[in-house]
């Protein structure tokens, strides 16, 4: 099987796979969310063939897809880098704006 190529990111040395595995599908945004198992072994798989940047977000589910990383994570951890946006007040969506929070008082 064919390893994913390694790349710099950034000016501080930190490596990554040149191709990442965005994760909001697996939870949120393209039906209803997959079978947790099946997310999971995918994830294993992707590392598995060399992707190492994994890209999540707080709103995807809301939160569990986060959670879902962190389960398929929990023995492996230290072979990958995640990206992960939050700060999006999911109470603002349904008037079609996005309000991004980053105080403390929202988490």
């Amino acid at each position: 099987m064919a390893k994913v190529e390694k790349m710099k990111l950034g000016s501080q040395g930190l490596e990554v796979s040149r191709q990442d595995l965005g994760c909001m599908g697996m939870s949120a945004a393209y039906g209803p969310p997959k079978p947790e198992s099946d997310m999971i072994d995918l994830i294993h798989h992707a590392i598995d063939t060399g992707i190492t940047f994994l890209d999540t977000s707080d709103v995807y589910g809301p939160f569990t897809n986060e959670i879902l990383l962190g389960k398929a994570l929990k023995d492996i951890r230290n072979k990958v880098e995640l990206a992960t946006k939050f700060g999006a007040d999911l109470a603002k969506f349904g008037d079609g704006k996005m309000s991004i929070r980053g105080d403390p008082a929202f988490y």
